[in-house]
């Protein structure tokens, strides 16, 4: 991944689509005496680079002395984020929002006091029709400045209106910057650890749930309040595998907004992540019919110009909607038809690369192993699973943990019996270490050190294709049941580890176990 501290510009430039890159420079050329030759010159140079390389850009550029450079990429940034905001402005409501209080402002340093305020009371009514709370106190607290310094207005109570103004929206905005944070905190969980492992991760969560804020703000009418206030039902039922919680307050997460249309154009991306909390709980709870109306949705979503002229929606809808079709593969059984995705999705990923966060790549490279392994491909699987593996990153144990067991069962379905004697003790203190070690993976870790044994007639299982059915079918009937407890079941939402077995004790692949359950379930 690049260095963002030292490549921002870089990536910036990078970033621009051509009609962006067209309005830079005649923002340059209309706002700079000198057309501004050299900034253009160091903007051309970075765009036709593939990869930044300071040295290439010097020598290629010997106008720029190395001196220069540092003050002339920083006038540079400024100079496409000021270009930026002019052919943005009509696109974002803060933006517009921020402009007019400027406007507000400059009315007030030239004394036209009265100006000032009418360009506030629209700007009031702004900030109220878009739930933009922050705005709103800005705008009272220049409304209160003004009424202090000058006389305007004839209403006697017009300072008691004021400040009671004042109180309310602070009261808001301390309710919202609460919830929010709840929010945050609940999905920071998530990042690092995944689902609830033990019943201290349950009470852990559920400290973090009896917060003061989550009982105030279920009485709120506000916007923010309820979209946080949702969220941290559906991280908590999706975290704790409540999976009828997380259904319901995703519903309520996107009900929100299909009730303030507004809405989806100022917060576009919270709309893409409800949809995408929505279809995962539609596959956590096999509702298959839902599944794909709910895709359907995001996919048209997707194709609406408020996704497609801005860069961060286009991105966010790309990684939900591919996780979504991946799962849908994983729901039908159909992993050798999901294959056929891969290509496209690994440019698209290479494409935006310089935008992912290291999470998204991780859930990504996970998610195509399990593609490759549900389709009878153990070794492409392990390729995927390395890049896991040999990446050193403090998020997701989940992730961390579980690709290294499916590397561990990969390696045993190509019958790399020294390898998986290696990598079950590694994998094991791993996940000990990890305190990620349930009954399931205990059983699983006994399970294949004991199969790959190869002396003495007792415990090798390769010796007889009836024994290793017998210990199958006796491993299945060991885990069944664990499948029902939320604590151990956790293990079941990353491997589909009962089905696996019954493809070993039937002698059939895997999807072919998932696309069987998957057409009964239909009938």
């Amino acid at each position: 991944m690049p260095n963002l501290s030292t490549e921002a510009i870089f990536i910036l430039v990078k970033s621009l689509e051509r009609g962006e890159k067209r309005n830079f420079k005649l923002y340059v050329k209309r706002n700079s005496a000198s057309a501004d030759l050299k900034t253009i010159q160091l903007f051309d140079a970075l765009d036709k680079m593939k990869v930044y390389d300071e040295e290439e850009l010097l020598r290629k550029n010997e106008s720029i002395s190395k001196q220069q450079l540092s003050n002339l990429k920083a006038h540079l940034y400024d100079q496409v984020l000021s270009s930026l905001r002019v052919v943005k402005q009509s696109e974002n409501i803060d933006l517009q929002i921020h402009e007019q209080l400027d406007h507000a402002k400059i009315l007030y340093n030239k004394g036209l006091y009265i100006q000032s305020l009418r360009v506030l009371e629209k700007i009031k009514t702004l900030t109220k029709q878009n739930n933009q709370v922050t705005y709103l106190l800005q705008v009272l607290f220049l409304e209160k400045k003004i009424e202090a310094l000058h006389i305007t207005r004839s209403m006697q109570d017009r300072a008691k209106q004021l400040s009671e103004e004042i109180d309310e929206v602070n009261a808001r905005l301390d309710d919202i910057a609460k919830i929010s944070n709840l929010s945050l905190q609940l999905y920071g969980w998530y990042i690092q650890h995944g689902h609830a492992r033990n019943e201290e991760d349950r009470l852990a969560l559920d400290s973090l749930m009896h917060d003061p804020i989550m009982e105030k703000v279920k009485s709120s009418v506000g916007f923010y309040e309820k979209m946080y206030q949702y969220q941290c039902y559906c991280w908590y039922g999706f975290i704790t595998q409540d999976f009828l919680m997380h259904y319901r307050y995703a519903q309520k997460w996107v009900d929100l907004f299909d009730a303030n249309e507004n809405m989806k154009l100022i917060e576009t991306a919270q709309y893409i992540k409800g949809l995408h909390n929505l279809i995962t709980s539609h596959f956590d709870l096999r509702s298959f019919d839902k599944l794909n109306e709910t895709i359907a949705i995001l996919e048209n979503y997707s194709n609406t110009p408020i996704v497609l002229n801005n860069k961060n929606n286009l991105i966010q809808s790309f990684i939900y909607l591919y996780i979504a079709k991946i799962n849908k593969h994983f729901f039908e059984g159909s992993f050798s038809e999901g294959l056929a995705m891969i290509p496209a999705m690994e440019a698209k990923l290479k494409e935006i690369e310089l935008y992912l966060d290291s999470h998204r790549i991780l859930v990504f490279y996970y998610k195509i192993a399990c593609l490759y392994f549900g389709a009878g491909k153990p070794a492409k699987a392990i390729d995927y699973l390395n890049r896991i593996i040999n990446w050193k990153l403090n998020l997701r144990d989940d992730l961390q943990c579980y690709a290294r067991l499916l590397h561990l069962i990969a390696h045993y379905e190509m019958g790399n019996t020294e390898v998986v004697n290696y990598l079950s003790k590694s994998v094991y203190r791993f996940m000990y270490k990890m305190k990620s070690l349930s009954t399931v993976e205990e059983v699983m870790f006994n399970f294949l050190r004991k199969s790959i044994q190869s002396g003495g007639e007792e415990n090798s299982l390769l010796n007889s294709k009836a024994a290793i059915k017998k210990s199958f079918t006796v491993l299945l009937e060991t885990l069944q049941p664990l499948t029902t407890n939320k604590l151990e079941s956790r293990a079941f939402m990353y491997l589909d580890i009962i089905s696996w077995l019954e493809s070993k004790i039937q002698g059939k692949q895997v999807q072919a176990i998932i696309k069987e359950k998957f057409l009964a379930a239909k009938v």
